[in-house]
């Protein structure tokens, strides 16, 4: 199961330096992380300033499109 970045997302970067697969990639408006490349470690979730990071079965519910976005930005 792979985490999701949420629209909460502030870009700041931290969560990229983290991750120690390389899995999180930047957008337009907020960072990605992609599903196939997630080792759901939660290195990212430790460092990211505005709590937008979650597992996919805990993304609350008012944050669930962030996955669809997620699925989205990596269809392309």
């Amino acid at each position: 199961m792979a985490h999701v970045i949420t629209n909460k997302c502030i870009k700041d970067g931290l969560c990229i330096e983290e991750c120690p697969v390389d899995a999180i990639e930047e957008g337009e408006n907020q960072y990605y992380i992609n599903p196939e490349e997630c080792i759901d470690c939660g290195a990212c979730t430790e460092v990211c300033p505005s709590d937008a990071i979650f597992p996919e079965d805990e993304v609350p519910d008012d944050l669930k499109a962030a996955i669809e976005e997620n699925a989205k930005h990596f269809s392309k």
